[in-house]
């Protein structure tokens, strides 16, 4: 009889904070009580233990069984605490060695017989731990390859909680047995398809690239079949590859979500393209107990892509304002608060109108001018006046799908090239700067030390004057003609930078 001591993880968001798991075994009425905030998940961790530890061949402790998750103010969800709560009660009986489960770190979920599930968010788990100081841990067999993306850190994968007994120092005869792992997913084919299948709307081109270069926001406005979807699905395609520290947030919020991360870090940006149906909750996350990453969140570093957004409901839209201007996503909950990476590029795609005819020769529109302003009005001005890029996006003609075939292409290929060396330019203009992308310069910068050439903002003061510009939208200009200044390989924007970012600001109203 004597107290058991393990370590496991608790997630809030990304996050992770080290719980110390106490369990006391002494002589008494046979009974079974856990405590220190756990949710109904967890709490069903009783049932698993007792039995999983029944079938590695040791007897579950007989008396009055306490089990404490320390510390005791924190919200603990999950199953990823079995594997740490069975080892701790085994320390406590004596079967295995204390001082060998207190220093190592144990995450995972116990199944009745003893074998180890795959667990969601281990990735961020093994993060934590290592934040924590520890530098072992042990995780389901299913779990090794991911848990093995962080450096430094020492792996065990084990199969059964018989496994890790033994590997801790418990007199059992190996049993082996068949280790559960994640249900094989097929690779998703990268079809977003070449730039240079976008023909016939070379100001679209450009746009996309401007964003691509220096991470705009883009609002797409034209009638169906005028490409609005096509261009969004090949921005993805020339952003350059995510750095070190990217894919390590892109990989974790994959973890935690559920999603495939395999034996190594995500290195291209994500897409996310949720359903006009999705809820403010499955667009910025939420949910009981374990707190999951909403689209936006499996979007940092990368597209989120809202397809007929005039049709999503106007809450879900209006909790974007906060995370488009601080990059993080914060749900607040009575216990606790968890934060997400939010650093994503926002594409809207709409049709002028209900019925997609508004303005299109030759084409009759059903819809009368009240039904216009409302459908667009679903999209409230602060929402837009946080993206930089509104375009407005014609039917092709067939005069300009000849041209097009006459005359030169950009392909995808010469994109990224093009868009990687913008990128290049502005990193070695912002060195020492706490922002890599010209769409996260603050205002200050950008109207002192970042200033154009003299005399360039003549105009842009006069549209700031009469009121057709905000003063985030004066910002949001001067950040897109910075981008488009590193394109041009000029060292500070000219009128010419200012009339075209002042264009792309405004072309679509």
């Amino acid at each position: 009889m004597g107290v058991g001591r393990a370590h496991a993880i608790a997630l809030l968001g990304l996050d992770g904070a080290l719980v110390e798991i106490e369990a006391d075994t002494a002589s008494g009425l046979p009974a079974y009580v856990l405590v220190g905030l756990p949710d109904a998940s967890l709490g069903e961790a009783k049932a698993r233990t007792r039995s999983a530890i029944g079938n590695t061949g040791v007897d579950f402790p007989s008396g009055r069984v306490t089990v404490n998750l320390s510390p005791a103010s924190l919200p603990k969800a999950g199953p990823a605490f079995d594997l740490a709560i069975g080892l701790a009660l085994l320390a406590a009986d004596g079967h295995v060695d204390p001082a060998s489960v207190t220093g190592v770190v144990h995450l995972g979920e116990l199944g009745l017989d003893g074998r180890l599930r795959p667990t969601r968010g281990i990735l961020p788990m093994v993060l934590a731990a290592e934040r924590a100081g520890f530098d072992t841990v042990l995780v389901p067999a299913g779990n090794a390859d991911e848990a093995s993306l962080v450096p430094g850190m020492r792996v065990v994968p084990v199969a059964s909680l018989r496994d890790a007994a033994i590997w801790h120092g418990a007199v059992l005869d190996p049993v082996d047995v068949e280790a559960l792992v994640p249900a094989a997913v097929d690779a998703v084919p990268d079809d977003g398809g070449d730039l240079a299948e976008v023909v016939g709307n070379r100001d679209a081109v450009e746009a996309v690239q401007v964003a691509a270069a220096g991470g705009h926001h883009m609002f797409l406005l034209g009638p169906p079949g005028a490409g609005k979807t096509m261009i969004a699905a090949r921005l993805p395609g020339i952003l350059p590859d995510l750095d070190e520290r990217a894919a390590i947030e892109v990989s974790s919020i994959r973890s935690l979500a559920g999603m495939p991360v395999g034996a190594s870090l995500a290195t291209r940006p994500p897409l996310e393209a949720p359903h006009h149906s999705s809820s403010p909750a499955a667009i910025v996350g939420g949910g009981s107990g374990v707190i999951r990453p909403g689209a936006a969140a499996r979007a940092a570093h990368g597209i989120l892509f809202l397809d007929e957004a005039p049709e999503f409901a106007p809450s879900a839209l209006d909790c974007l304002r906060q995370p488009l201007e601080s990059g993080v996503i914060t749900i607040s909950r009575a216990a606790a608060t968890a934060t997400f990476p939010a650093r994503f590029q926002l594409v809207l795609a709409a049709n002028p109108c209900p019925c997609g005819n508004s303005g299109v020769r030759d084409a009759e529109c059903s819809c009368t001018p009240f039904a216009r302003r409302r459908y667009l009005g679903r999209l409230s001005g602060p929402l837009l006046d946080r993206v930089d890029i509104q375009l407005d996006v014609p039917r092709v003609t067939a005069a300009q799908l000849r041209l097009a075939d006459d005359g030169p292409v950009t392909t995808s290929t010469a994109a990224r090239d093009r868009v990687r060396e913008a990128r290049a330019r502005a990193v070695r203009r912002l060195a020492g700067k706490p922002w890599r992308l010209n769409a996260h310069a603050p205002g200050t910068w950008l109207r002192r030390e970042g200033a154009p050439e003299p005399g360039a903002t003549a105009g842009l003061d006069r549209a700031l004057e009469r009121g057709a510009l905000t003063m985030r939208g004066y910002d949001r200009v001067l950040r897109l003609a910075w981008t488009l200044a590193d394109l041009d390989g000029v060292d500070r924007p000219g009128l010419d930078q200012i009339g075209r970012a002042l264009y792309l600001r405004k072309a679509a109203t």
